[in-house]
C-alpha cells in the first residue's frame, strides 16, 4: 500500500503527544515502529530501512519526501529504535553556533560513555553550503548519526559531499485511502476526537482528497471541522455530516505547488512535455496547477514563447507571434483576465504541428562554432569600403541575389572548410514541408550550376 506512517485504527499515542492543546496531527503520531503502516517499500519485511534497523549500527540518513508524508515521525521512531540519544532541530530555527555545541557535547558523550547521538535536522535544505559542510567532520568521525529531512530535491539543495555520507530514502505522498484511514482513526481515538464528530463517507473522502497526500493538512482540516461543530456552526446530532454540510468550513485550498522549489520544476516540465506530446487536456491541467499555485504569469508566458521556437519552430512559425501576443495580453490584463490568453496559447501550441529542427540546428551550429576551426569569412562575403580592401579581394565574386532571374546568387556562403555542412534540416510536418521543398529546389539549383562549370551537366 502506498502511503502513511500512521496506524489506521486502534493504537494510542504516547501521553506527551496527547497533551492538551497539541495539534490533532501531532496527537495521532504512532508511538512505535510496529504501529506504522505504509511506505512498505522502505519499511516492509524486506524493506531497506527495516533491514538497517535490525541492529544498532544506524547509518546517517537523508529522508526526501513531500510535506505530511511522515519524515519527522519516521526520524523520531527510527532514533527510538536505537540506544542512541536523540536531538531534534529545525534548520529554520537553529544556528551554526548552537549546532556546533550540540556536536561537541555528542563527541564528549561518545568518548565518555560510548553512547552515540542521533541528530535529526528537519528542513536541512535551509542550511547553506558552509553550514552543511560544517556537519561533515562530526558525521565522518561518528560523533553523530545525522538524519536529515527535506521536501526539496537533494540533488540541488544538499551538498554532494553530505549526500555521499548518508543513505537516501525517498518517501511517497500518502494515498487517499491511507489519509482516510488516518481520519477515521482520529475520529475514534481517545487522544483524537473520541467520537465527538461523525462524518459521512463523502465528507471523509473530501477531507482526504483536499490534503493532496499530506496527512497533516487533512488532519488540520478535520480539526477545523470539529472546532466549527463545537462552536455550533455545524449540526452535531442526527445524520453524519456530509461534504456539502462541512464545505463552508473548509477554506479553498491552493493546488500543491511551490513556486521556487522542486514542484515548480516538476510541473513546468509536465506542462512542456504535455504540449510537446500534443496532449491538450494534460497541458491545460498542468497550466491550471501552476496558475492556481500562484505562479508568475509572465514566467509561464516566457516558457510558452520559448516552446514556440524550440518545439514548434518552423512547422508553424506563426506560433511565435501568437505566444508573444499572449504574453502582451497577460501583461496588459493581469490575472485573472489575462489567464485566458495563456490557456489559449497552450491549446494552440498543443494542437500545432511540431518540429525541433530549429533547436537541433542551434545545437549543431553552436557545437561547430565552439569546437570547430572557425575559418575566416570568404572574400566574396566581405564588404570593401576602401580601395585597399578591394585590391586585396574583398567582395570579389559577390553576386547580388536580387539581380538574378532566380533570386539566388551562384556563390558559396559557407567557408570552403565547411562546404556541404547541414545544420538546419526541416522536418516533415506543417510549414516545414514547404521549407524542405524550397531547400531541395535551392540545392538542385546550385548542383546544376556546379555541373555546368565542371562540364558534367546532364541537362
Amino acid at each position: 500500500m502506498n502511503g502513511d506512517l500512521f496506524h489506521p485504527a486502534g493504537s494510542s499515542p504516547s501521553p506527551e503527544k496527547a497533551a492538551a492543546g497539541s495539534p490533532l496531527a501531532d496527537r495521532m503520531r504512532p508511538a512505535t515502529l510496529e504501529e506504522m503502516v505504509g511506505q512498505q517499500e522502505l519499511l516492509g519485511e524486506r524493506g531497506p530501512l527495516r533491514l538497517l534497523l535490525t541492529g544498532d549500527a544506524l547509518p546517517s540518513l537523508l529522508l526526501w519526501g513531500p510535506p505530511g508524508c511522515g519524515k519527522t515521525t519516521l526520524a523520531r521512531l527510527v532514533a527510538g529504535h536505537t540506544a542512541a540519544r536523540f536531538a531534534e532541530y529545525s534548520a529554520v530555527a537553529v544556528g551554526s553556533k548552537e549546532l556546533k555545541a550540540v556536536m561537541a557535547e555528542s563527541a564528549r558523550l561518545r568518548e565518555a560513555t560510548g553512547r552515540r547521538t542521533v541528530l535529526f535536522l528537519d528542513e536541512i535544505h535551509r542550511f547553506n553550503k558552509a553550514q552543511q559542510d560544517a556537519l561533515l567532520p562530526w558525521v565522518e568521525r561518528g560523533d553523530v548519526t545525522l538524519i536529515g529531512a527535506t521536501t526539496e530535491n537533494p540533488s540541488f539543495e544538499v551538498n554532494s559531499a553530505l549526500i555521499s555520507r548518508t543513505r537516501l530514502f525517498v518517501l511517497k505522498p500518502l494515498a487517499p485511502d491511507d489519509v482516510r484511514a488516518l481520519l477515521e482513526r482520529a475520529l475514534a481515538a481517545p487522544a483524537g476526537l473520541d467520537g465527538a464528530l461523525v462524518l459521512a463517507d463523502d465528507a471523509l473522502d473530501a477531507l482526504a482528497r483536499l490534503g493532496e497526500g499530506d496527512a497533516r493538512a487533512s488532519l488540520g482540516l478535520l480539526e477545523a471541522v470539529a472546532a466549527a461543530a463545537a462552536a455550533g456552526a455545524l449540526p452535531t446530532e442526527g445524520a453524519p455530516l456530509s461534504a456539502e454540510m462541512i464545505g463552508p468550513v473548509l477554506q479553498r485550498r491552493a493546488a500543491r505547488f511551490d513556486k521556487s522549489g522542486d514542484e515548480h520544476f516538476n510541473v513546468i516540465s509536465a506542462l512542456h512535455k504535455s504540449i510537446r506530446n500534443s496532449d491538450v487536456q494534460a497541458a491545460v491541467y498542468w497550466l491550471a496547477r501552476m496558475l492556481e499555485g500562484g505562479e508568475d504569469r509572465l514566467y509561464v508566458a516566457r516558457r510558452l514563447v520559448r516552446f514556440a521556437s524550440e518545439d514548434v519552430g518552423m512547422a508553424a512559425p506563426e506560433m511565435l507571434a501568437r505566444t508573444l501576443a499572449a504574453r502582451d495580453a497577460v501583461h496588459f490584463l493581469g490575472p485573472p483576465e489575462g489567464d485566458l490568453a495563456l490557456v489559449q496559447a497552450v491549446v494552440d501550441l498543443a494542437l500545432s504541428p511540431k518540429s525541433n529542427a530549429l533547436y537541433r540546428a542551434e545545437k549543431a551550429v553552436r557545437r561547430e562554432v565552439s569546437e570547430g576551426v572557425n575559418p575566416p569569412v570568404p572574400l566574396q562575403l566581405r564588404n570593401a569600403p576602401t580601395r585597399l580592401m578591394k585590391e586585396t579581394g574583398h567582395g570579389a565574386g559577390y553576386v547580388y541575389a536580387h539581380d538574378t532571374n532566380d533570386g539566388i546568387g551562384d556563390m558559396d556562403c559557407l567557408p570552403a572548410e565547411l562546404a556541404g555542412h547541414e545544420f538546419y534540416r526541416p522536418g516533415g510536418r506543417g510549414y516545414e514541408q514547404e521549407l524542405a521543398a524550397r531547400m531541395e529546389h535551392i540545392r538542385r539549383w546550385h548542383e546544376q550550376r556546379r555541373s555546368r562549370r565542371d562540364g558534367t551537366d546532364a541537362d
